[in-house]
């Protein structure tokens, strides 16, 4: 498996290298461990939904 670190998947994903350890340390990416002090995500890991909006509003 190939994975790639938070700076990598922030250039992919377009949202900071902060934001995707925060992710990483909730727990909210599937795959993603942590080596020392970088975190380590499996490339084909999805992004997360943004917790902030909910899918059905009305």
């Amino acid at each position: 498996m190939e994975y790639l670190t938070s700076p990598e998947m922030s250039e992919k994903w377009g949202i900071s290298s902060r934001r995707i350890s925060l992710l990483c340390a909730e727990g909210r990416i599937d795959g993603a461990i942590k080596k020392g002090k970088t975190w380590l995500i499996p490339s084909d890991a999805k992004k997360p939904a943004d917790a902030r909006f909910k899918k059905n509003q009305k």
